[in-house]
């Protein structure tokens, strides 16, 4: 957009009685394909270009956007948005100061370079590796996605920057069947690359760990409920402290009273042996930006340090509300979505003990190896996750399989149960769904020991 026009749209915007203007610019490319049963599930490419308009009154935000990028329909959506304001005299916009990020995560060949059926070639290796395993596997589904936006802002004081991004991901879900009985084993790698990923990635190893999940759950028996030690898995197990308390840490939670962190900065929250960081500079991750979608540089945030709170992700409008710094940490699906604080890379710290100490220090429990699907109510904490794939702890030693366990509680009330963390972190790829729409963050955490839980299962 030209900088001139912006600046014209901002000035009718701050005229019309706003104390803050802003223009995101948004054009996005993206592709994806999917298999099921070795046929092509659905092939889809498109580019999606609009521009978002968001006047601030205070800390009342008012937002809408379009596809026409006309002064007249711009200046037409501003008016809209202010009306029943104030008019009122206001100074000139400074000059635009260009923000363009450093190349944090660099991408060596564009998604749009490549066909459509290359990737498809990818999906039938993962869908042929996987039916090789056994008879056994029904069903198999598989796909690759990839998005490449160029982004664009103007606000009113001054602010314009640009930003490249581009993502890309693969997918692959394996059903085993035996009897009558099934289960599913999924795998779903994303990062901040271009085709390269795709070209560098090993999708038959994705897909054996899948499948080989789902057929060893087959002979799994079910666990008994009850309140037990549980030993959690890295990587994937981190959705529970993401939905559980990474949400309840942002501002947008914390202005509207829907924490119960709220006003406990300082204070021991947390067993000492945990950190809680929320990164958005890890290169090339998946939940990684350059410049959030205020056009402020991101960062490292630790969010809870050796038991600790020590801060909340916020944006613009949360931090002002909540009196707190920001955190470069607004970030929004697209242009048709106003910004709020939002999570980026979110895990918790690698420690020092070993997966067997922890084994041995639970005794008799479960080894959540690899957490599934949940729901969480943000403003109690409460969670209810699934267990994808479990086994029973006997004599501090990984016994046989288990099905049918769900992790229960409340998010602040396990963290001082979090009582052994290990060194093995690592992260793994995610959608998050909330008030600005879905956005790509990572989930991650070592292994880790949660000495009290209560674990749902057969009674």
């Amino acid at each position: 957009m030209d900088a001139s026009l912006a600046r014209r749209v901002l000035d009718e915007g701050q005229r019309a009685g706003a104390d803050f203007a802003e223009l995101f610019v948004e054009e996005t490319r993206f592709g994806s394909v999917s298999l099921r049963d070795r046929k092509v599930e659905s092939a889809s490419a498109g580019t999606e270009y609009g521009v978002g308009v968001r006047l601030l009154f205070g800390t009342e935000v008012r937002y809408g956007y379009t596809s026409r990028d006309d002064e007249d329909s711009l200046t037409a959506l501003t008016r809209e948005l202010a009306a029943g304001a104030s008019a009122k005299a206001f100074g000139a916009i400074p000059a635009f100061a260009a923000s363009v990020p450093s190349s944090q995560h660099p991408v060596e060949i564009a998604p749009s370079s490549r066909s459509q059926s290359e990737k498809l070639g990818l999906l039938r290796r993962a869908d042929s590796l996987a039916r090789s395993l056994s008879s056994e596997v029904a069903q198999v589904s598989a796909s690759a996605v990839d998005r490449e936006s160029h982004v664009a802002l103007f606000n009113s004081e001054g602010l314009s920057m640009e930003d490249h991004r581009t993502w890309s991901r693969f997918t692959v879900a394996v059903v085993a069947e035996r009897a009558g009985e099934r289960h599913t084993g999924s795998e779903a790698p994303g990062e901040r690359r271009g085709y390269e990923f795709f070209e560098n990635l090993d999708v038959e190893s994705f897909a054996r760990i899948a499948g080989e999940r789902a057929l060893r759950m087959l002979d799994a028996g079910y666990v008994e409920a009850g309140e037990m030690p549980v030993v959690m898995g890295n990587g994937f197990g981190g959705v529970i402290f993401h939905e559980a308390c990474g949400h309840p840490l942002e501002t947008e939670a914390l202005r509207r009273k829907a924490t119960p962190f709220a006003g406990r900065i300082g204070e021991l929250v947390a067993h000492p042996c945990l950190t809680a960081i929320d990164d958005g500079t890890v290169p090339n991750a998946w939940g990684s930006i350059a410049l959030d979608d205020e056009g402020m540089p991101t960062q490292c945030t630790v969010l809870i340090e050796n038991g600790v709170l020590k801060a909340f992700l916020s944006d613009r409008v949360g931090a002002q509300e909540c009196g707190l710094p920001r955190t470069g940490s607004a970030r929004r699906e697209s242009y048709k979505y106003a910004p709020v604080s939002r999570m980026r890379n979110t895990f918790i710290a690698a420690g020092s003990s070993s997966l067997d100490e922890m084994l041995a220090s639970a005794g008799n429990g479960l080894y959540a190896a690899r957490m599934g699907g949940g729901s969480v109510n943000p403003a109690t904490g409460e969670f209810n996750f699934a267990v994808e794939e479990g086994y029973r702890i006997r004599d501090g030693k990984i016994a046989e399989p288990l099905r049918g366990a769900t992790l229960i509680g409340r998010g602040h009330d396990i963290l001082p149960h979090i009582v052994m963390v290990g060194s093995d972190l690592k992260l793994a790829a995610g959608t998050c769904g909330a008030a600005s729409g879905q956005v790509p963050v990572c989930v991650g955490q070592p292994s880790l020991l949660v000495d009290r839980i209560l674990v749902g299962g057969r009674s």
